[in-house]
């Protein structure tokens, strides 16, 4: 399995990323592929309390991102008709949003 592209992934703003996927289905390569990102060591040491988990299913079920962010926000992709860098920058750009909101937000 081959990573589109090396970003900078931050985990500070989520609070738990959940995967779902049924392995022997055609369609989970993408959804795999951001389960490594996220699930790496250096990514997951940008915020600890993070939980990353991911449910390996039978079921022939829809390959599913579910991401918890700290305020509450949740961000559902379903990753059968997306790539893996598609859902790396929908993740991404939430982030970054969030991580402005906080900055903006402290300085008041």
């Amino acid at each position: 399995m081959a990573v589109p592209r090396k970003a900078a992934v931050i985990l500070k703003a989520v609070k738990k990323i959940s995967v779902q996927f049924c392995p022997f289905e055609p369609n989970v390569r993408s959804t795999r592929e951001f389960l490594a990102m996220v699930g790496s060591e250096k990514v997951r040491a940008t915020n600890m309390n993070c939980e990353v988990t991911s449910i390996v299913t039978h079921d022939k079920s829809e390959p599913v991102v579910d991401i918890t962010y700290v305020d509450g926000e949740r961000l559902l992709m379903k990753g059968a008709k997306l790539t893996s860098a598609e859902m790396l920058s929908a993740f991404q750009s939430r982030c970054t949003a969030k991580d402005t909101q906080t900055i903006g937000g402290g300085k008041k």
